[in-house]
């Protein structure tokens, strides 16, 4: 294998200027998820988000964006997961939207809030039925002896649930990320990338500024 430090492109797909911005950043974020979907790329809603426990150590794991508009960007997950429990100490989080192939990131500062039960039952019953059976299964982040145990468990809950509608498990639930700041990056040439941040003032208002890369 050849030296990983000599593993380079240049960044040449397209440039990102004052003109090509909006008012506010979720009308941006949206034209640029539509190219990503348009683009077939292989799971565009992916996101990194990160969150930091009680000891100041940050961890970061793989989720998809189910849902966003002005209020925030949303995921659901098991409540006694680790980054469910972070974020009950810990609210503030991180999220990362890396569109490789678009040469395009978008990192997102804020905060967690917790969904309804509303919401998140709503949001549940529309998931496949075995996806629903699986939240049963898994006690997510916890340990487990074996695959073939895991899968026993998801059996074990197909059966209970073979008839009717599969119920909101009550450790299931979802965050909106209340965002503070937003940064767009369109690769450059040259390493020249194109940096912008919005970040809301004290007023309400998104302010922009261009950040050398």
């Amino acid at each position: 294998m050849r030296s990983i430090s000599d593993i380079r492109r240049d960044y040449t797909q397209a440039g990102l200027d004052v003109e090509d911005l909006t008012p506010e950043p979720f009308a941006l974020f949206n034209r640029w998820l539509k190219n990503a979907v348009d683009a077939n790329l292989a799971d565009p809603t992916a996101m990194t988000v990160a969150t930091v426990d009680s000891k100041g150590q940050p961890s970061q794991r793989i989720v998809l964006l189910k849902d966003f508009d002005e209020a925030g960007f949303v995921f659901y997950t098991n409540t006694g997961s680790k980054k469910a429990q972070d974020l009950s100490q810990n609210s503030k989080i991180s999220l990362h939207f890396p569109w490789h192939v678009l040469e395009r990131q978008v990192k997102v500062l804020g905060v967690a809030q917790q969904l309804s039960s509303v919401d998140v039952a709503k949001y549940f019953m529309s998931r496949p039925k075995p996806s629903q059976i699986a939240a049963w299964a898994s006690a997510q982040s916890r340990p487990i002896n074996s695959k073939q145990l895991l899968m026993q468990k998801f059996a074990e809950a197909k059966a209970k649930f073979v008839k009717g509608e599969v119920p909101l498990p009550s450790f299931w639930g979802g965050y909106r990320v209340v965002a503070h700041q937003i940064e767009f990056w369109q690769g450059g040439e040259h390493r020249l990338h194109d940096r912008f941040v919005y970040t809301k003032s004290a007023d309400g208002q998104w302010v922009t500024e261009r950040l050398m890369p």
